[in-house]
């Protein structure tokens, strides 16, 4: 049986323009690297492995996305973008506020952890307020596992959407989460022995923001005093996303400020 592939039909300048930036830069690498082809055939085998594994978006996560993010915003006005990750589902339900404005994200009767309200307020660069921004948010289980993956939660456990009032603000019920491994068995455990690196990312909350007329916000919370804070695996941590929850007795609370970009 013959088996046709169809191949694009337009040539795709972009394409070619990136590519041969590619090769330019990667002769310089090399050059700089002095690999030998023994050295470069173990890489092709190690990728292969990654590849074959299913880890390939785990390790571009980790080990590139922070790098690629820095490059792109570090010097742009607004809030900074972290990693998606890899344990982002999407169509989570949208979830309504109580009478107080407070969002609860779905969670089991049984939910364990230390309750937390983490509220935020959305603006734009030009400090305008974003009212009825889409907010999606999501994060681990006091096992440090994320439902929809590795956790026996039901699905879109600790995982919800929903918007901001009309002063921008949002306000969430949840619990606090904590440190967590990547997965460190295949070969991107092999490349961490390589680095002599420890698996840990430390606790955060993920969220995203959208808003007609803005870039999509992507980014993550993190929290004062975490042990894995200045080592992060992943690299992810930003200074204006740490937050120092306040101990309210029965739970903790905390506050940031979010400032999207607006579309070129």
């Amino acid at each position: 049986m013959t088996v046709n592939h169809q191949l694009p039909t337009t040539k795709n300048e972009r394409v070619e323009e990136v590519f041969d930036l590619f090769i330019k830069h990667m002769q310089g690498f090399f050059e700089e690297a002095k690999l030998n082809h023994e050295e470069y055939t173990n890489f092709v085998n190690w990728a292969d492995r990654l590849g074959k594994s299913g880890e390939l978006p785990l390790y571009a996560d980790v080990f590139l996305e922070t790098h690629v993010l820095q490059a792109m915003y570090t010097e742009l006005p607004g809030t900074q973008p972290s990693l998606l990750g890899p344990y982002y589902v999407e169509n989570a339900p949208f979830v309504e506020p109580d009478e107080n404005g407070v969002v609860e994200l779905p969670q089991r009767e049984d939910e364990e952890g230390e309750l937390f309200y983490f509220s935020g307020t959305v603006k734009n660069v030009d400090g305008e307020i974003l009212k009825n921004a889409e907010v999606d948010f999501w994060q681990n289980d006091a096992s440090a596992k994320y439902s929809n993956f590795d956790s026996d939660a039901p699905d879109f456990n600790l995982r919800g959407r929903f918007v901001t009032d009309d002063e921008g603000r949002f306000t969430v019920k949840t619990f606090l989460p904590v440190p967590y491994a990547i997965p460190d068995q295949g070969p991107t455990g092999e490349f961490l022995g390589y680095m002599d690196q420890h698996p840990m990312r430390p606790a955060h909350l993920h969220i995203m923001f959208k808003s007609e007329g803005h870039e999509t916000l992507i980014t993550q919370v993190f929290f004062e005093g975490d042990e894995w804070m200045e080592t992060d695996v992943a690299q992810g941590v930003r200074e204006e996303l740490i937050t120092d929850p306040v101990d309210k007795g029965d739970y903790k609370e905390a506050h940031l400020e979010f400032v999207l970009r607006k579309e070129n």
